[in-house]
């Protein structure tokens, strides 16, 4: 079952990773869902997956404390609401339209009531 953990761990790594470039995969879940495989797994793995700068740079003050920089929050919507008006304009299937819009006001919903907003003082001091 371990090795099964470590496996589903490393593919959530890299479906998180891709989910920075791309609004559609959740990076945020799926870098959880590793850091939880991981533990599950493999203690040497797990730390690693804790000191590499994706989870530090995208999961750590999500993870201590469900919260981010309004920074951190406004560069994250900016570039995955780019990338999902990219794919808005260029397709043609009202159903995917319809779609891409139902995921952007969750993403939206999601940052504005279920994460919260920390000023970059707060997270100098932890």
């Amino acid at each position: 079952m371990k090795y099964i953990y470590i496996f589903v761990g490393f593919v959530c790594v890299g479906l998180g990773a891709a989910g920075v470039f791309l609004p559609v995969l959740p990076t945020t879940p799926l870098l959880l869902l590793a850091a939880f495989c991981f533990s599950r797994g493999s203690e040497r793995f797990h730390g690693w997956f804790l000191s590499t700068g994706l989870y530090k740079k995208h999961l750590k003050s999500f993870a201590e404390s469900r919260s981010m920089t309004l920074k951190d929050k406004v560069l994250i919507q900016g570039f995955a609401s780019t990338m999902l008006l990219i794919a808005f304009i260029v397709t043609d299937s009202t159903a995917f339209r319809i779609l891409l819009i139902t995921v952007a006001i969750g993403k939206y919903y999601y940052f504005a009531r279920h994460i919260t907003t920390i000023r970059v003082d707060r997270l100098k001091s932890h």
